[in-house]
């Protein structure tokens, strides 16, 4: 195949990447910007296999079906609660990918020269120093991905607990591998050695489990977009390694929106980006505090279903809060069948989406966009506050942490600072959880012991259809 044909099908891999990202912004275009991301990234992977001749028509096309099968079985099988575990290992693939890109090209750049050799008998040969500095970014790069990943699954899979690690002199461990990384990563690049390559590659998987495991569970959605992030970097770097451009360029695409996405979700849980990078979020000293027995002694109503019922009908403003105990309970296609039945009887209702409910960037939407809730139902946190004092019902459900009014009034508490969806300032508010279990932070919920608070314990799907039952009967 011709170098203008292989050009051409890089461009036109690299718009459909942009297309694809634009279209995912939507629900409306997201399907559509999906299809045309996986179209790209077909196209850029056979002209990269053709050009290079790096396998025959038969292996390809062994290896394509065999892809094709794989992905199609994860599409099927994997439930959306486990959604953000499958997300966390495909950010640990691509980490992974790019690192070994690196370290192979140890072994040949140019005529099955090893490029240490090349840079050794020339340190003026551009290509090879160009290389070597690629090599670094993406073996160092990876390999932080890589390892942060698997210690995100293992939290979210419930195979480490996942609540903050704090181990003394933390900060200092992960600045001082950070520093002893870059160190060699430098010497590398100065003086090339396979030695020195594969030393920075074990301190970079250190560095990515140190930073990650004092991570709480509740902070994964930021994690997760992090490391999406540097991800993408590490396929950049790859990208300049095998100077290939379509891979630079969606590398960029997906280092710059994961880096975006983790600024907002910053901001959504009040931590600044050195606090995320340095293992500090959710990893802070623990602050004692009132007990859980303190908090509620006494002070728990809780309610029924038909209860419930009873205040929904006479409510003119429902707002349904979704929590990650939502896509546990797999409710949301009842709380969709609740919300139909509600704007038949003239009941205005909306849901507000906390940034980093559930685990992972948009988990919530996603959700609810499965049940055929339509998109414009669907408030940011920023646009449901100021709405919640003229709410007669708010439901909550799944939702802990981010609707704790501790972050808002409490100084000291672990929350402190967090934006909240203010549910407490509504009329009445219904929590339906199985307990008065804490959140992620593992601070105790005022808003549970409120004056006008009804607690509904239970299975969050079969007391969404309990409610819906009641309101049948009537």
């Amino acid at each position: 195949m011709s170098e203008s044909i292989i050009r051409i099908a890089y461009l036109v891999a690299a718009v459909l990447f942009i297309f694809g990202l634009k279209g995912l912004t939507h629900p409306k275009t997201a399907v559509r910007g999906n299809l045309m991301g996986a179209t790209g990234m077909l196209i850029a992977v056979v002209a990269v296999l053709v050009s290079r001749e790096i396998v025959s028509y038969g292996q390809l096309a062994i290896g394509l079906g065999a892809g094709v099968v794989l992905g199609s079985l994860l599409a099927v099988k994997i439930q959306m609660t486990a959604m953000p575990q499958l997300v966390a290992v495909f950010n640990g693939f691509g980490g992974i990918a790019s690192a070994l890109v690196a370290a192979a090209s140890y072994e040949s750049i140019r005529g099955g020269t090893p490029f240490v050799e090349v840079l050794a008998a020339d340190p003026s040969d551009t290509l090879a120093a160009t290389t070597s500095v690629s090599v670094a970014a993406a073996g160092l790069v990876g390999a932080v991905t890589f390892t942060g990943s698997l210690v995100a699954f293992s939290k979210l899979q419930e195979l480490i607990k996942g609540k903050p690690r704090w181990v003394p002199s933390g900060r200092v461990v992960n600045g001082a591998l950070l520093a002893a990384a870059v160190a060699l990563a430098v010497i590398m690049v100065v003086n090339p050695s396979t030695t020195v390559f594969w030393a920075m590659i074990a301190v970079a998987a250190a560095l990515g489990l140190s930073l990650v495991l004092p991570i709480g569970g509740a902070d994964m959605p930021v994690v997760i977009a992090l490391l999406n992030s540097y991800s993408g970097l590490a396929a950049a770097a790859a990208g300049f390694v095998l100077q290939n451009t379509a891979l630079i360029i969606s590398g960029s695409l997906v280092g710059s929106s994961g880096l975006i996405l983790t600024m907002i979700m910053c901001k959504a849980m009040n931590r600044s980006l050195a606090n995320v990078l340095f293992g500090g979020v959710g990893g802070g000293a623990k602050v004692e505090g009132p007990s859980a027995d303190e908090v509620y002694a006494g002070k728990i109503k809780s309610t029924s279903s038909e209860e419930v019922g009873m205040m929904l009908e006479s409510a003119s403003r429902v707002v349904i809060v979704p929590g990650y105990g939502m896509a546990v309970a797999q409710a949301q296609h009842a709380v969709r069948d609740l919300m139909n039945l509600l704007q038949e009887r003239g009941t205005e209702v909306e849901f507000a989406i906390h940034p980093v409910a559930g685990r992972m960037p948009g988990h919530m939407n996603v959700l609810l966009a499965e049940s055929d809730v339509p998109y414009d139902h669907l408030k940011e946190m920023e646009v449901a506050n100021p709405t919640f004092p003229q709410t007669d019902v708010a439901i909550v459900i799944g939702a802990n942490d981010v609707v704790n009014p501790d972050a808002r009034e409490v100084p000291d508490s672990p929350i402190a600072g967090m934006p909240i969806i203010e549910v407490d300032k509504a009329r009445t508010v219904v929590v339906i959880k199985r307990s008065l279990s804490p959140g992620f932070a593992g601070v105790p919920n005022p808003l549970f012991a409120a004056d006008n608070t009804m607690m509904l314990f239970g299975h969050g799907k079969e007391a969404i259809l309990d409610i819906v039952g009641a309101l049948k009967e009537d």
